[in-house]
């Protein structure tokens, strides 16, 4: 397939496309603005560096920590920002969860990242854009009041953002905050839940 025929259709405010187009970007991948996952991406263009660790040891734990952020960590985001706008008891039970994987995701950064600027390394990899396309929503829930990268608690993590949040490859993909906001707001309205944001 020819790099210019490749086009992503997906909203702007999906991690899941942003996830897919930060790592098209990394490896210099010309696309038009069809969601793959992030593994067949790394393994079908080779060019630019690796997005998965070339250690299988390492591959599975990068894999393991995305499966824990989409299955357990994202949900518990999602039903903070649904919360806000139904009951205080289930919004606390998310905040607990989300701030407690993300307590895990400062452990994992440290031992993952080996004291370099990403999960991978020196550069992006796989388990950095599989937690940071989820910055900007939670950009969107700090609004509300709450600190989940919190310098003191989470350094590593607070780095890490600024890191990846500058890289080149995020940089066009990542939603400006008050838009993605604008966009939570208008979709609650829409279903007839008021967010706090």
């Amino acid at each position: 397939m020819a790099e210019s025929d490749l086009k992503i259709l997906g909203a702007w405010q999906s991690p899941l496309v942003m996830r897919t187009r930060i790592a098209l970007n990394i490896k210099c991948v010309g696309y038009q603005f069809l969601e793959e996952k992030v593994g067949y991406i790394d393994e079908t263009w080779t060019s630019g560096p690796s997005i998965l660790p070339s250690d299988a040891y390492d591959r599975a734990t990068a894999r393991f920590w995305a499966v824990y952020i989409d299955d357990k960590w994202f949900p518990a985001l999602f039903e903070i920002a649904k919360a806000q706008a139904e009951e205080a008891e289930a919004e606390a039970e998310a905040v607990k969860q989300l701030l407690a994987g993300t307590a895990l995701f400062e452990e994992a950064f440290q031992k993952c990242s080996k004291g370099k600027a990403f999960f991978g390394g020196d550069s992006i990899g796989f388990l950095d854009i599989a937690l940071g396309c989820f910055l900007a929503w939670l950009r969107v829930v700090e609004l509300n009041g709450l600190t989940i990268l919190d310098a003191e608690k989470t350094p590593g993590l607070v780095g890490w953002a600024e890191n990846f949040c500058a890289d080149s490859a995020v940089k066009e993909v990542m939603p400006e905050t008050g838009k993605l906001a604008k966009f939570v707001k208008g979709r609650y309205a829409k279903t007839g839940a008021p967010p706090s944001t």
